[in-house]
């Protein structure tokens, strides 16, 4: 598929080739939904957790006589059946990560690019450079219209271009290897650099 490359004040820069099989597939909710959830189990803490039994801070004394009391049979009170006693089962530090195969996640990667295309928030454009002023680049954006936005460069992100966007709210810069199925469905708009377009192509053919 052809889409046309425009520059950072809206001139033309000519226009672009995508392959087809990364830009122009059908994309699965299935394939998308299981890449989104590794991912985001991926980065959880997991750093939650209860205090068991063994670690309330109770006596361990028995706290009253098996036998002869008409009440129900007790140990001590770090029971979880008392107040402030230890948790039954409760969670604990854990990694929330599990492993998804290379091929869907290379899948999920082109399907989200491809949604993207399809509903033609899809924008190439010549290079991410600037005079690294802030308020340059904020004018530029608000002209173009774009509001939540994420822009993939090539290898490495031009290092004037990430310094003026890093005020920007609604505006997030990545590498090409950065490129991930939550961040580009996340945004309104996809940008990519010609660059970056190469790099893509080079990451997932």
């Amino acid at each position: 598929m052809k889409l046309d490359v425009i520059k950072l004040d809206g001139g033309s820069a000519g226009s672009v080739d995508l392959a087809d099989e990364i830009y122009d597939l059908e994309p699965r909710a299935d394939i998308l939904h299981r890449v989104v959830r590794w991912q985001r189990n991926k980065a959880m803490q997991g750093t939650h957790s209860t205090l068991g039994r063994s670690e309330t801070s109770y006596s361990t004394k028995k706290i009253y006589r098996q036998k002869g009391t008409g009440g129900a049979r007790h140990g001590d009170r770090n029971a979880p059946i008392f107040r402030k006693g230890g948790i039954y089962k409760g969670p604990k530090p854990r990694s929330h990560a599990h492993d998804l195969p290379k091929k869907v996640r290379r899948l999920g990667l082109m399907h989200a690019l491809s949604a993207k295309a399809r509903e033609g928030n899809l924008v190439v454009i010549d290079s991410a450079e600037t005079d690294g002023k802030t308020k340059t680049l904020a004018k530029a954006i608000k002209d173009l219209g774009w509001k939540r936005t994420l822009v993939i460069d090539g290898a490495e992100v031009n290092g004037d271009f990430a310094r003026a966007a890093a005020n920007i709210d609604g505006l997030d810069v990545l590498p090409s290897m950065g490129a991930n199925v939550y961040d580009i469905l996340k945004r309104d708009t996809l940008v990519i650099t010609k660059a970056g377009i190469e790099a893509l192509e080079a990451r997932l053919k």
